[in-house]
């Protein structure tokens, strides 16, 4: 059984965690947030996770690295991407949307 890894780097003076597992890394976005505002991270994340080409990102990237991606459920999501009136709820808590790729 692999082990997580965590590493951080130094990035223009902000410290940036990157976690390694299974021979992926991942950057931690509220790290990134930070270096841009530091007190308002979750709105900077927020407003990131609503923009339509996060999201279109987001859709391909599962297409690639999830088995069990289900495109006609992101169509709606994607359709609303970009609009005032968007906003990611928490849908871990849904039945159809449990099969995410989680870190």
């Amino acid at each position: 059984m692999s082990k997580n890894k965590k590493i951080t780097i130094e990035v223009q003076g902000t410290a940036i965690a990157i976690v390694s597992q299974k021979e992926e890394d991942y950057i931690c976005i509220t790290d990134i947030a930070r270096h841009k505002n530091v007190q308002s991270t979750d709105d900077l994340v927020r407003n990131w996770l609503r923009n339509r080409n996060t999201i279109k990102f987001l859709g391909i990237w599962e297409q690639l690295n999830n088995p069990d991606f289900k495109p006609v459920e992101f169509d709606g999501i994607r359709m609303q991407a970009g609009l005032n009136s968007f906003t990611l709820d928490r849908m871990d808590e849904e039945e159809d949307y449990k099969n995410g790729v989680e870190v």
